[in-house]
């Protein structure tokens, strides 16, 4: 069964996402809009001292100049550390980080480069450094009161309202990077992105997208190769409704493409022109349009805690608990091929989803491989599959029975005495506790 989108997505959906995978978008535009407010205020300043020049009020621009050269001390201190200051912070960050990445997942990474703490932090910090620059620049070598252009009052305040900025975003960032490395933490934040995913990919209507007929012909991918991080389905549809088609796409959301690889099939016509490029690659996977990223990285670092190297099959539990938290979100939810609509309600785009045994699979198979010689894990997976399988219908058992059954088989393999099998096997939502 496939089914049809209710509502049509975003053109710059891709763009965003993409940006907010990257480091240097949120500093360049900070660094930018800082050299506005400077020019701004430095416009400001000097209209104050034309209009006290004016006026013949010298003493008050005397007093102004006195005002500013003993912030100059200040400005030019700020100017000097702020940039070791930098450096310093986000060095330890990253060691942190990598910590972290090597004891859960390396995958966890792309929540510090997607964190907007950490980037509010990064660009407000370098571009207070920009912005003492600039204001020790203003500063006019003119003694004279009456001789002087301006004076960088306006500026100061400003830059000393930045340092204050910083100094309160320092404070909320050693606490994001140091919540991070807390396992509770980032499992937390996975489960929070994939319910994300879930909530924006659209409810459907039943609908038939299985008859489409064999394909007139294949757009191949012709970039570099990489997994498929997400679809411009928007401009898809767009370009399917112009040429009079139907458009489906090949490989799923985390595949990897090589040039020359078919990613899109094409019904109902052949393309009269080349499409423009709407399918985008990278060097890994992203939560847009991922369904399946979420289990995956939970999966990962279940298998990871399990591991000889680490052996810490409370982690594992943790990660189980969020597994059977998204399936369970999922449990009732079709799953399948979505047909996106155009404005007149035509099936344009038809894409394939992961379905609920794939799903399952991802989940629990590398787990369950890891769970046998621990009671902990594996009393916890018997429970999250009893309460999985008391939520689905009866045509979604089948694979939930099947890793109860190859989990019991293990444990019954792994462990030679009848006490401790029967222990292992004993469903427990907190493994042991």
């Amino acid at each position: 069964m496939s089914y049809l989108s209710e509502h049509r997505p975003r053109m710059l959906s891709p763009l965003r996402e993409h940006l907010r995978d990257t480091f240097w978008f949120a500093p360049v535009v900070a660094m930018a809009g800082v050299f506005l407010l400077w020019w701004v205020c430095s416009e400001l300043d000097a209209a104050i001292v034309r209009s006290l020049q004016e006026e013949g009020e010298h003493e008050a621009v005397r007093d102004l100049i006195g005002i500013t050269e003993d912030a100059k001390t200040i400005v030019t201190t700020i100017s000097s550390a702020m940039m070791t200051f930098i450096g310093v912070v986000f060095s330890i960050s990253l060691v942190a980080v990598q910590m972290a990445s090597g004891q859960f997942s390396p995958r966890i990474v792309r929540i510090f480069i997607r964190s907007r703490i950490t980037k509010a932090t990064f660009s407000v910090f370098l571009s207070t450094f920009l912005l003492s620059l600039l204001v020790l620049t203003s500063y006019d070598a003119t003694p004279e009161p009456q001789d002087i252009s301006t004076v960088p009052l306006v500026q100061s305040l400003l830059t000393l309202i930045m340092v204050l900025l910083s100094l309160l975003l320092f404070v909320a960032y050693v606490n994001s990077t140091l919540r991070l490395m807390r396992v509770g933490h980032v499992v937390d934040r996975i489960t929070v992105e994939s319910f994300g995913v879930l909530a924006k990919t659209p409810r459907y209507q039943a609908g038939d997208t299985a008859d489409l007929g064999e394909p007139a012909e294949y757009v191949v991918h012709r970039g570099r190769a990489g997994v498929v991080r997400d679809v411009n389905i928007a401009r898809l549809v767009r370009d399917a409704r112009r040429h009079g088609v139907v458009l489906r796409l090949l490989p799923r959301i985390g595949d990897f493409v090589v040039p020359g690889t078919p990613v899109l099939a094409v019904h109902g016509g052949r393309l009269r022109r080349r499409l423009v490029p709407s399918v985008y690659v990278g060097s890994e996977r992203t939560f847009h349009q991922d369904l399946a990223f979420g289990l995956r990285q939970l999966a990962d670092i279940g298998l990871r805690a399990l591991s000889p190297a680490v052996n810490d099959p409370t982690t594992a539990v943790q990660a189980l608990d969020r597994i059977v938290q998204l399936l369970s979100a999922v449990a009732r939810r079709p799953l399948g091929a979505v047909g996106h609509r155009d404005g007149q309600g035509v099936v344009r785009l038809v894409q394939d989803l992961p379905g609920w045994t794939h799903l399952v699979d991802l989940g629990f198979t590398e787990i369950r491989g890891c769970a046998a010689g621990n009671p902990q894990v594996s009393r916890r997976m018997l429970a999250g599959l009893d309460d999985l399988l008391a939520l689905v219908p009866e045509d979604r058992r089948e694979p939930l029975l099947r890793h109860r059954a190859l989990l019991a088989q293990e444990v019954e393999r792994s462990v030679p005495e009848a006490a401790e099998r029967a222990f292992a096997l004993e469903a427990d939502r907190q493994g042991i506790g």
